[in-house]
Formats: C-alpha cells, structure tokens, sequence
C-alpha cells in the first residue's frame, strides 16, 4: 500500500510547496497519484478540503468510516454535503452494531481497559479495512498545525505508516483562513461534533500517528 511513495523526498516537496495555494497542492498530489482518496470524518471544517479535493477532482472516492456515535447534526450535515458536492462516498461501519456494543460495553472512558477495544471497533478497524480494500497511495487529510503535539511534528506532506503520501493540503490554515474559505465559497459548517474516542480535543485519533 504506497509502498512506492516510501522513496521520494518529503523535504524537498515540502520546500516546493510551501507557498502554494490548497488547490494547487491537490492539483500537485493528483499529478503523482494512481489511487488517491480523501478521508473524512465530517467534524468542523471537514467541508474545506471536501470542497477543494473536489473542485479538482469531482471523482475523487470519499471514504467516511463513521463510528455510529455521531450527532444528529453532524449526519444532517454529511447528508447535505454529500448531495450538495456530489460527493463520490465510501462509506465504512464498525462490524457491530451500535446498540450491541452499547448493552456490553458503552462508551468506555479512557483509563477503562476496554477503551482500547472501543477504539479499535468503531475507528481502527473500519479504518483499516477501507485502506486494505481502496490501496490508495495518495491520502488527502484536513490535519492542520496546532491541533495535537504529532500534527505539529508533520507538514503539508508526510508519509503514513504504511508508506501512503498524506496531503493536508489546508495545514498552515488558521480557523479564522478556513472561515474565509467557507464564507467564501457560501460552504455551510457544523460544530456539534462528538468523537466517541478521544474525549479531550488535543488528543490524537489513532489513525495518523
């Protein structure tokens, strides 16, 4: 998976593409990509790159690994943005439903061992099938500079664990720049958003470490 991307030098493009606009990014990464995708999780500001990824690529696959502990507006939102952007989703489930894992276990919290089970249910693992099944080598990622202590440590362009070229093409973006970008482009937002595994904000997900 992305092995290839493994020999390239991250530096060097991180130099080229430091004054570049995110659409320009995109445009860069889809030159070099066979099988790009976007992930998205539709939590606050996801709208920006679902936009820009598209705008360039409106094929481009959409995988959405929801973990069934969503608000009700944050599925309002996604339904509206997938019509709306014509968005091409891959949608990915935990492989129990909500309501079993509910009656054994709730929402654990984080010092509860079986959090790392919880996790591992309804984020990794639909995760990780949706990589193994779609083998992309290039991975579209709203990360951004200043949300967690890893974020910080990466750039416009890293590579996953797995040797994949991830491309955050809004990194260097301040809330207050994505709020222009969405005024701009009369994109809706939505912030009530729960992520059932992390708990505290700064706290990294589990899927970009």
């Amino acid at each position: 998976m992305g092995k290839i991307m493994k020999h390239i030098n991250i530096e060097q493009i991180n130099e080229d593409l430091k004054d570049k606009s995110p659409t320009e990014i995109i445009t860069w990464a889809l030159s070099v990509a066979k099988n790009p995708v976007v992930t998205t999780n539709f939590r606050p500001y996801e709208v920006a790159i679902l936009h820009a990824c598209t705008q360039v690529d409106a094929e481009l696959k959409v995988i959405w690994c929801d973990t069934g502990y969503n608000t009700p507006q944050t599925y309002k939102h996604a339904n509206e943005l997938i019509h709306s952007l014509g968005l091409n989703v891959h949608l990915y489930v935990p492989q129990q439903t909500t309501a079993h894992r509910d009656s054994i276990m709730g929402i654990p919290q984080i010092e509860d061992p079986q959090h790392k089970i919880f996790t591992e249910q309804v984020k990794l693992e639909p995760f990780t099938r949706a990589m193994q099944e779609h083998k992309p080598d290039v991975w579209f990622t709203n990360l951004r500079n200043g949300q967690t202590a890893f974020r910080d440590s990466i750039n416009v362009v890293s590579l996953s664990k797995d040797g994949i070229l991830k491309v955050s093409p809004f990194y260097n973006y301040t809330d207050a720049q994505l709020d222009a970008y969405l005024e701009g482009n009369e994109l809706p937002n939505e912030f009530k958003y729960f992520d059932p595994t992390k708990v505290l904000e700064n706290r990294e997900c589990g899927l970009h470490s």
